[in-house]
């Protein structure tokens, strides 16, 4: 499908993909970041704070920033890396990756290393990033090539800010009984008690080896949105209540209560990448339409279903 563009009021550009049934998604190349993906009947489905700005090189809150070569603290760069306020350009060479599907409708980006950036991380790397749409998928191929001399190592994420009804309504099922680093207490490991986490104060916290495949349950919205993902091992859950919602400048005060950040990742360990080597992720994103009540959805059909 070809596609449409649009310019800010910057000037930088902004692609809107679309697909028969009626869904879009919306991609800038500053950040290579999707700030919106709506459903056929126009809902959105990604959180946008109120308070975002769209100000270059300032990053924009909400959407799906693309974290590299660092995430959250992890390093000694900037917060999740440089990778989110950088102008990404399209992609005329995209191979080896197949030719998108009939019934997608994708856009290939590339950030390449700079002089200004091997200041301040002195590693060559090509990154690339396949954002697809189709009926009720978005789906993101990230990649990074290694075109220096020498190895280097790197974290990768998506942080995915979704658009909740009512988080005291949401549970994440997928990573009961797993190891996660606390953030809010200084990365200390514990292990995950809870058959599903669900949400009543500041969370942040980063998931060891989990799973393919999470959801997070809507109740009041009656459906489920499923992450699928493919060489990103961790899985990151964030939400800063009302006290931390109040202390970020670009994030309105009531703003945590619509939304809730479920992260892929390749965070700990970080990747390592010999020169002439490349690292491939994946991540799908997928609506699951549910007649269940609220409080009778039953997630494993979710997690473990045929689909």
């Amino acid at each position: 499908m070809p596609l449409n563009f649009g310019n800010d009021v910057d000037g930088s550009s902004r692609i809107l993909l679309t697909e028969p049934r009626g869904s879009t998604a919306l991609v800038l190349l500053f950040g290579g970041q999707v700030i919106s993906w709506k459903n056929e009947r126009r809902e959105e489905l990604l959180f946008m704070s109120t308070k975002a700005q769209y100000l270059p090189p300032k990053t924009i809150r909400g959407g799906i920033p693309v974290c590299f070569p660092q995430f959250g603290n992890f390093g000694g760069l900037e917060r999740h890396g440089f990778a989110r306020n950088r102008f990404w350009s399209l992609d005329d060479d995209p191979s080896p990756l197949p030719p998108p599907a009939n019934k997608q409708s994708s856009v290939d980006l590339v950030l390449k290393s700079t002089e200004d950036d091997l200041k301040i991380w002195p590693h060559s790397f090509e990154l690339r990033v396949r954002i697809s749409i189709s009926h009720g998928k978005l789906t993101l191929v990230p990649r990074v090539r290694n075109i220096d001399s020498k190895p280097f190592s790197f974290m990768f994420a998506l942080r995915n800010y979704l658009h909740v009804s009512d988080i005291s309504e949401v549970r994440v099922e997928g990573l009961e009984t797993l190891d996660y680093l606390d953030n809010l207490k200084g990365k200390e490991r514990f292990t995950e008690q809870a058959d599903a986490i669900t949400f009543d104060g500041e969370i942040d916290r980063v998931y060891l080896n989990t799973p393919t495949k999470i959801a997070v349950i809507d109740h009041e919205r009656k459906r489920t949105i499923e992450l699928r993902k493919e060489g990103m091992p961790n899985a990151v859950v964030w939400n800063p209540w009302d006290k931390k919602a109040k202390s970020i400048a670009d994030m309105g005060d009531e703003d945590y209560m619509t939304m809730l950040c479920v992260d892929s990742g390749a965070i700990e360990p970080p990747v390592l990448l010999k020169p002439g080597e490349e690292w491939k992720g994946r991540q799908e994103l997928s609506i699951v339409s549910s007649s269940y009540c609220s409080g009778q959805l039953d997630p494993r059909k979710v997690l473990y279903g045929d689909s």
